[in-house]
């Protein structure tokens, strides 16, 4: 019996988080995922704030990074990062629960264009990233 998208989509994402240090070590945590999207969360603590007393933009680059990785390996290949860029809104401060969704915008041979919205827990836009995917040999779990 073939997998539905979704089934696909949650299977990859398990396979992904099993092994994502890095998003484990942030305080992140995986909200949802779909086909194309993702959405992760984090709250915002001391270890994160720079010398501003904000939060530190290298934190919410990663935030938004690692939505963006879930939504684009959410079809059972591997994809790594090919750019991407990310414009700071607003400051994150401590304390603040940061929410990044990940859409996809478009997929064409092997790459991907994809699009992040962090948030505050008001709604209160923090940063756009934009993520550019190229899908690499493997997959994450035997079809």
């Amino acid at each position: 019996m073939a997998l539905s998208p979704n089934e696909i989509a949650q299977r990859s994402a398990a396979a992904m988080w099993a092994n994502d240090d890095a998003s484990k070590w942030l305080g992140a945590s995986l909200d949802k995922v779909g086909p194309g999207t993702a959405t992760m969360s984090m709250t915002v603590e001391k270890h994160h704030t720079n010398g501003h007393d904000i939060c530190h933009g290298g934190f919410i680059f990663t935030l938004a990074d690692s939505a963006f990785a879930f939504a684009c390996n959410s079809y059972n290949q591997i994809v790594v990062a090919q750019s991407n860029v990310i414009t700071f809104i607003a400051p994150g401060r401590l304390g603040d629960r940061l929410t990044a969704v990940a859409r996809e915008v478009a997929r064409f041979g092997r790459s991907g264009v994809y699009d992040v919205s962090v948030t505050d827990q008001g709604g209160k836009l923090i940063a756009e990233f934009r993520g550019n995917s190229r899908v690499i040999k493997g997959q994450h779990f035997e079809e």
